[in-house]
C-alpha cells in the first residue's frame, strides 16, 4: 500500500510491503512524525519517503527513511519485531542528523547555499504574471498555471540537463523511459501542488530549481504513478 501526505511543509510519502496499514496506524506514523517538521521547517523543500516491510518469517519489521533536503539526502534505517520502535528510532536519526547539517550551513541553507556558489537561478526571457498564476493555484486550474509559468520551461529544462549527470540511475532511461520532458512537466506539477507553500521571500526561479531534485527523485521512486500523472497532465494543456 502507498499513502501521501502533502498538507505541510514536509512532505511524506509511505510505502508498505507484505503490511496493510490501517488508518489509525497511519494517523499515528503522522504523530510520530511531529517531531521532524520543526527542524526542516525552514527548508523550501522537504520531502520524507518512508519504506516498511514486513518479513513474515522473521516477524520481523524493516523500515527505511530517506529524507530529501535541498542539497542533502539524509537516510536512515531500522529493525525491530515491532513497528513503531523501528520507525521511533529512524526518526530520532533524522532529527539529529537534520540538526548536524543546519549547524554546518549556519541554520540558514539558502543563504549558505549562496555563499558556497551551489545556487544556480533560473531566469527566464519574461517574467510571468504572478497574479495569473496564484489565481491558477486558487482555481485549481493546471493548464493557465502552466500557460503562465510557460518562461520559465526553456530554463528549467536546461538546469535538468545538468542534474541529469548526479544520477546514473536516471541517465540510462533517459529517452528510453524517462525523457527530459518528463522531468519538466513533474517540476511544474509539483510546483502546482506547493505553490501556496512558496516563501514569499525566495524568488520563483530560485523555487523551482529547488524542486528539480525532488521531482527527479520522485519519478525514480515510483515512476509509474509519476508517468501517468504526467501524461494526464499532458492530455489538460494539449501538448502530447
Amino acid at each position: 500500500m502507498k499513502f501521501s501526505d502533502q498538507s505541510q511543509n514536509l512532505r511524506i510519502v509511505l510505502d508498505s510491503e507484505h503490511y496493510d496499514l490501517t488508518p489509525e496506524q497511519i494517523e499515528h506514523v503522522e504523530r510520530m512524525l511531529d517531531v521532524l517538521r520543526e527542524p526542516v521547517r525552514d527548508f523550501p523543500v522537504s520531502d520524507l519517503y518512508i519504506t516498511i516491510w514486513f518479513h513474515p518469517r522473521s516477524h520481523d519489521f524493516r523500515v527505511k527513511t530517506s529524507l530529501v533536503l535541498p542539497g542533502r539526502t539524509i537516510a536512515t534505517g531500522d529493525l525491530d519485531p515491532n513497528l513503531y520502535p523501528a520507525l521511533e528510532r529512524c526518526i530520532r536519526k533524522l532529527v539529529k542528523r537534520v540538526g548536524e547539517y543546519k549547524a554546518q550551513l549556519g541554520n540558514e541553507p539558502e543563504i549558505a547555499k549562496h555563499a558556497k556558489g551551489t545556487r544556480h537561478e533560473v531566469i527566464p526571457d519574461q517574467e510571468p504574471d504572478g497574479e495569473m498564476l496564484e489565481r491558477a493555484v486558487i482555481e485549481a486550474d493546471y493548464v493557465t498555471f502552466r500557460e503562465a509559468a510557460f518562461p520559465y520551461e526553456e530554463p528549467i529544462r536546461k538546469r535538468i540537463g545538468r542534474w541529469i549527470d548526479r544520477y546514473p540511475e536516471l541517465a540510462d532511461q533517459i529517452d528510453e523511459n524517462i525523457k527530459v520532458a518528463d522531468i519538466v512537466e513533474e517540476v511544474f506539477l509539483n510546483a502546482f501542488e506547493r505553490y501556496p507553500e512558496r516563501p514569499q521571500q525566495v524568488r520563483l526561479g530560485e523555487w523551482l530549481e529547488q524542486l528539480i531534485d525532488p521531482s527527479i527523485k520522485l519519478l525514480l521512486h515510483s515512476p509509474d504513478e509519476e508517468l501517468e500523472n504526467i501524461s494526464f497532465a499532458r492530455t489538460l494543456t494539449g501538448s502530447e
